[in-house]
């Protein structure tokens, strides 16, 4: 699971390590914050609840696809640890310890608002958006987290071969 603020490239890192999944024969189910949030999550809201409950879900349908043989790739924003270690355990109970990886996109604030194409920042910031993580809603930095990736330093391209290497074990 990636987790990371809005705009930290999260869903960038995550689609490129699904391609190099595929070429290396895997089968691998992606499992993006915003289409999630479309398709599984609609009807929530971004209040802790809300976004727990979205994290929670991906977790669940993760660890069914780890339980049966396959690779989910999740990108969610996942700003609380308490909510993360929920979907580590939910997919370790299916696919035993260590078969979940939490992957920190470790942007920084300022970075993500400045690659910030939809304004989503600057709506939050004049307070159009409430609960806005980073800005009106806290995010939690991961302390156990497997893999931190800067994206200042390393291209999205050099994360996924990152991540790639970890998964396959070559660390």
């Amino acid at each position: 699971m990636f987790t990371g603020l809005s705009g930290a490239g999260k869903s960038t890192i995550a689609g490129r390590l699904v391609e190099l999944l595929q070429e290396a024969g895997r089968t691998v189910t992606l499992l993006d914050g915003d289409e999630v949030r479309t398709h599984l999550s609609a009807e929530l809201g971004f209040s802790k609840a809300g976004r727990d409950a979205n994290v929670r879900r991906i977790g669940w349908v993760a660890a069914q696809i780890a339980k049966h043989g396959g690779l989910a790739v999740c990108a969610p924003i996942a700003p609380y640890a308490a909510t993360r270690a929920d979907a580590r355990r939910l997919v370790e109970e299916q696919a035993g310890p260590g078969s979940f990886v939490l992957v920190h996109v470790a942007t920084s604030l300022a970075d993500c608002e400045a690659r910030d194409r939809k304004g989503l920042y600057a709506r939050a910031r004049r307070g159009e958006i409430a609960e806005f993580t980073g800005i009106s809603d806290p995010y939690e930095e991961p302390t156990d987290a497997e893999l931190t990736i800067d994206t200042r330093s390393t291209s999205a391209e050099e994360s996924a071969r990152r991540v790639l290497a970890h998964l396959l074990g070559d660390r």
